[in-house]
């Protein structure tokens, strides 16, 4: 099957979903030649993923491989198994789940919004210009995720959209990474041996990295010692927790983890979302109806900002947020490792060294899930006859993940996601180029092969 998957790679989350709906339990055995070990079960069934991520979750760690793939981050929350996957996940559960961290990510989304996001689209709707929005929402993104992870402000977001070397760095790893993961591990590792290639600019890229971690952990060092007053971010909280502040590693491997995931996931839904309300304009006419009906603040520039918690009162904005999710999910693919032999529930037996691929991408699109209607963006199926927002099971609906790996910052991702989203729709008015096809690029995010281009109008 292998030669199947390298002539159709750049489209084949949607070859992939096709056969899933085709098979009988909604999932199949993907078989490579014998000698590159490429044995992988692929499943977009939920009672499948209920039992492989919550009811025998042990048995289906990241693995060696996975961790060999992504060997820049270390032992981060993203990559690590067992005790350190635990100890880095409780750290970061106890410091998302506070009250102080959550202000602080909705007054520094705030902030991002008036000072960044706003006066961009401003100036692009006094230019007519036309603008790759993916590539705008992934330095706000980027420039948020830097700030709150961090505690630096490396202000990508701006007019002559400057190239930034950090940034440049997490594009090149980025490509790395997952040239690794879709080519065999005898080719990359060749290629990592002769250090030509993706591998070459891996190296590179990773160096730039550890320099940016390097000073962000002597600056809040520094800010520590001398009583500084600064924002909570991860970094500095970390730092001061007695256990922590001397571990260099775990530092560095936090930064790194949450930076990739952080920039990737947030820009990808923003995008996917914005796509959807040009091409919906009936859903984008309800969603203002809604931030008609909330308190906001205008700015000096005559522009109007909305507050984290009035946006938490709108039942079809977030409606719309998990329909476009749905369809859409950052995070197209969830893999795992076989680690005990096992027999899933829909009675297929799984053997020690397999992979497991669980297509969040194709779970979206079943029929069998989500109804005859499963391929309409119809925000109105997760509202209830009361008007309250319907419950789906997270192994049902898996953008955000499900059981013990669930995501954690889940909520800081909503209240960003809404903001800049209320912020541009009310304010602006978007349209996509005529003759630009939007379409899923192949990754481990689910960006748009070819940016999404729009013209920006002022509301």
């Amino acid at each position: 099957m292998l030669p199947v998957l390298l002539a159709n790679l750049s489209r084949i989350l949607d070859l992939s979903s096709r056969k899933l709906r085709r098979s009988n339990g909604n999932h199949f055995f993907f078989h490579g030649p014998w000698f590159l070990s490429m044995s992988i079960f692929v499943t977009a069934n939920p009672v499948d993923a209920r039992h492989l991520f919550i009811d025998n979750f042990q048995n289906y760690p990241k693995g060696k491989d996975f961790y060999e793939i992504f060997e820049l981050g270390g032992d981060g929350i993203f990559i690590a198994d067992g005790d350190t996957w635990k100890y880095h996940r409780v750290k970061a559960q106890l410091l998302m789940s506070s009250t102080r961290f959550r202000v602080f990510i909705a007054q520094l989304s705030r902030e991002k919004i008036e000072n960044a996001l706003h006066p961009f689209l401003a100036y692009a709707s006094s230019q007519n210009k036309i603008i790759d929005i993916q590539n705008m929402f992934l330095r706000l993104s980027f420039d948020m995720s830097t700030n709150f992870i961090a505690g630096a402000d490396l202000g990508t977001l701006s007019r002559d959209l400057s190239e930034n070397p950090i940034a440049r760095a997490i594009n090149e790893v980025a490509a790395a990474l997952f040239f690794r993961f879709v080519m065999p591990r005898p080719w990359w590792k060749l290629l990592r041996a002769l250090s030509v290639g993706h591998e070459k600019r891996m190296v590179a890229g990773g160096r730039i990295l550890d320099r940016f971690v390097a000073e962000v952990i002597e600056e809040r060092r520094r800010e520590i010692i001398e009583g500084r007053d600064a924002p909570p971010s991860m970094l500095r909280s970390y730092m001061e927790e007695t256990e922590v502040q001397e571990s260099y590693k775990f530092l560095r491997e936090s930064i790194i983890n949450f930076l990739f995931a952080a920039r990737d996931t947030t820009s990808a839904a923003l995008t996917w979302f914005l796509w959807a309300m040009c091409r919906y304009p009936h859903v984008e006419e309800k969603i203002i109806d809604e931030l008609n009906s909330i308190s906001k603040s205008i700015t000096s520039d005559g522009l109007a900002v909305f507050e984290a918690e009035q946006l938490e009162k709108l039942i079809y904005f977030h409606a719309s947020i998990l329909e476009s999710l749905r369809l859409h999910p950052s995070t197209p693919l969830n893999i795992r490792s076989v680690l005990k032999p096992d027999i899933l529930p829909t009675g297929v037996k799984l053997t020690p060294g397999m992979k497991v691929v669980a297509s969040m991408y194709a779970m979206g699109r079943m029929k069998t899930i989500w109804g005859e209607d499963c391929f309409e963006f119809k925000p109105e199926r997760w509202i209830s006859k009361e008007g309250e927002l319907k419950y789906e099971p997270s192994y049902k609906f898996l953008p955000f993940h499900t059981g013990p790996r669930s995501c954690l910052g889940k909520q800081i991702a909503l209240t960003q996601i809404k903001m800049v989203i209320a912020a541009m729709v009310y304010n602006f008015c978007f349209e996509i180029v005529e003759g630009h096809v939007p379409e899923p690029k192949f990754s481990f995010i689910l960006h748009m092969k070819n940016g999404l281009m729009v013209r920006v109008k002022k509301r």
